[in-house]
């Protein structure tokens, strides 16, 4: 019985450790590795120290494992929390920066509203003062066009009294000289007979053009001034008059050398431009005279007085367009010297006729008060404003 029943704990023994050997696998298998390893033991190999050991083992890689997954998780629900804190706060920050840029757009809104608006406002006030100045300025301008109808006959007037009283000068002026030449001693007809010895000297300039005294100068004149009528030169030399040029012109420059003797006032032509024409035809004639205009020029220069720079250069470039002469012909010690005072022309004047030469002093229109030491001149010219007739540039 003793022999029989030895084996049955055997068998048993072999039976547990081919159970614990599959559980064992089984424990291996989990985790998703291979099943039983191959090589590493077999069943005959077991004892039951090497299972216990085993066993050991197993249960310690377990735990290894789960401390692993545990640590692992943590570490990942640990960045998962860095990340959703950082997102949350990067969430925050937009917000408060769109926050801040409504405010903002609403503050310039607001503000650009307040500009715009101050802007139209202004603008409407600046335009209510335009308004407000035009209409003073229409009313102001039809006061002043009634004021010159109502006054023109008081202007008519004054110019009438002034012209009157600078003809009442001139008489006046013209009678003293006439008493002065009656109380010079004239050579009696026999002193006449007596030759005289005399010292040749510069010839003597012509300071009278009276038809008696110098016909054939009055000839030549009037020869000029038909030419000047009927045949116009528009292309002539220098110093030749290159305008149409009217009947009337001609009598009223024929009366000045003639019925004035180079010396007096003509009735003006209304305007300035026609004035200029009358002058440029007087200085073309003096220059023809001389038989070359440029010496003529020089010995006979011309003297203009304006009052202002502005009517000078109407002057000027009247001359020029009339004349044919250019610039250069205008200077202190050229063709024709522009004055705008009386006290440099008359100083001029005696410096030319202290060197033998004989200027023509021209005096514009607007010139209402002529000085006297003008008129001791040989040859002198003024436009005398006609008291009927109110040139444009009067005033």
């Amino acid at each position: 019985m003793n022999s029989d029943e030895s084996p049955i704990p055997d068998q048993e023994l072999a039976v547990q450790t081919s159970n614990s050997s599959q559980a064992l696998s089984e424990e291996l298998s989990f985790g998703g590795e291979d099943p039983e390893p191959k090589g590493l033991f077999t069943t005959d190999s077991l004892t039951p120290d090497t299972i216990e050991s085993k066993g050991v083992e197993c249960i310690a890689q377990k735990s290894d494992k789960a401390d692993t997954a545990t640590e692992l998780g943590a570490y990942v629900v640990g960045q998962l929390s860095e990340r959703v804190a950082e997102l949350q706060r990067l969430h925050d920050t937009l917000e408060a920066e769109i926050e801040a840029l409504t405010e903002s757009k609403s503050h310039i809104t607001d503000t650009l509203g307040r500009i715009v608006a101050a802007g139209l406002e202004e603008l409407e006030e600046r335009r209510e003062l335009l308004q407000i100045e035009i209409e003073q300025l229409e009313l102001r301008r039809e006061r002043i066009r009634e004021e010159m109808r109502t006054s023109f006959a008081g202007i008519s007037q004054e110019l009438a009294i002034r012209v009157q009283g600078f003809k009442d000068y001139l008489v006046g002026s013209l009678q003293d000289l006439a008493a002065a030449a009656e109380q010079l001693e004239l050579p009696t007809p026999s002193r006449w007979s007596e030759p005289r010895e005399t010292e040749p000297g510069p010839a003597p300039l012509p300071t009278q053009f009276a038809e008696p005294v110098f016909q054939e100068n009055a000839k030549r004149i009037r020869h000029i001034l038909h030419q000047y009528r009927t045949h116009p030169d528009y292309y002539g030399p220098p110093w030749q008059l290159r305008r149409t040029f009217e009947p009337i012109h001609a009598e009223r420059v024929e009366g000045w050398f003639f019925s004035q003797g180079g010396r007096g006032a003509i009735p003006t032509m209304g305007s300035r431009l026609q004035n200029i024409l009358l002058a440029s035809s007087v200085i073309s004639i003096l220059h023809s005279l001389e038989g070359d205009p440029m010496a003529g020029s020089r010995r006979r220069p011309t003297l203009v007085l304006a009052n202002t720079p502005e009517r000078l250069g109407e002057w000027r470039r009247g001359l020029q367009d009339c004349l044919g002469i250019s610039r250069s012909d205008f200077g202190p010690e050229r063709g024709i010297v522009l004055f705008e005072a009386t006290d440099a022309l008359v100083q001029k004047a005696d410096r030319l006729l202290a060197d033998s030469r004989l200027p023509l002093v021209v005096i514009d229109e607007t010139e209402d008060k002529v000085s006297l030491s003008l008129l001791q001149f040989p040859l002198w010219l003024a436009f005398a404003p006609d008291p009927q007739q109110t040139s444009s540039y009067m005033f």
